[in-house]
């Protein structure tokens, strides 16, 4: 009797060991997966805090567009920021749109006209020049509009980097998807690839040029060129950043036509 029992208690624990196997492993994935993703998010905050101040700040940016590699129209632009929710973006040249100016609050977007009595709501995504959409002035915030996982390491031009992706916490934000290279030493960004919702690449992006602006070294030129047509591109380059106090009151359609 006692022979016969022990084998089937045997078989039973193989059974239910076999059963029990997958359901552990499934119970330790997510966990995994929960500090993979945090390590990502980690990684994608550092790096906009090198892209851009965490403080409230003032930066005056020049942009350059090209056509089949010739310069065409250079644009000035002022940004204020403050928490990288708030922003105004103010054209200061060419001189015939001076005036005109963007305000975003979270991720709504209105463009302000001299011409035009009321405000005219916008999408991030839109074009504002060249290669350049408004959320790329606008909202540079990747850790917030984005959730990231990394997915692999690279070397670019001699540099260690992690690979992450990026996917939109919703269609609000500038882009479906990024594909974003991040410097492993340093966590400075490298380079990027924009992606829309159907999975066509629409333009990729370079930071270049770091050099100490408002306390940090941060890429000082970006060179965002179209994904379909070659020598198609824009240069953003940073001429000035400085913190700045920037009250609230700012940020609002009354305040935001008295501006200078």
């Amino acid at each position: 009797m006692d022979d016969n029992v022990r084998p089937r208690r045997r078989f039973m624990s193989a059974l239910a060991a076999g059963f029990l196997a997958p359901s552990i492993a499934r119970a330790a994935e997510p966990q995994q997966s929960a500090q993979g993703d945090e390590t990502a998010r980690k990684l994608v905050a550092q790096a906009d805090a090198i892209r851009f101040p965490r403080e409230s700040f003032q930066t005056d940016i020049t942009i350059t567009n090209f056509t089949d590699g010739q310069a065409g129209d250079v644009r000035k632009y002022r940004i204020l920021s403050r928490g990288n929710e708030d922003t105004i973006v103010l054209t200061l040249e060419p001189a015939s749109e001076r005036g005109q100016a963007l305000l975003m609050r979270g991720r709504g977007l209105w463009v302000f006209m001299p011409s035009v009595s009321q405000p005219v709501r916008l999408s991030l995504a839109q074009r504002l020049t060249g290669q350049v959409a408004n959320g790329d002035l606008a909202r540079a915030n990747f850790s917030g509009d984005y959730q990231p996982v990394i997915v692999g390491s690279d070397t670019v031009e001699g540099t260690a980097a992690q690979i992450l992706d990026l996917t939109a916490v919703d269609r609000s934000v500038t882009y479906a998807k990024v594909k974003y290279w991040v410097a492993q030493k340093d966590s400075r960004p490298i380079q990027a690839e924009f992606y829309a919702l159907s999975g066509r690449l629409l333009k990729t992006c370079r930071y270049e040029d770091f050099r100490p602006l408002a306390g940090q070294t941060r890429p000082t030129r970006l060179v965002m060129e179209d994904a379909l047509k070659k020598g198609d591109k824009s240069v953003l380059v940073y001429e000035s950043m400085q913190l700045r106090e920037l009250p609230e009151r700012m940020f609002t359609r009354e305040y935001l036509r008295r501006l200078d």
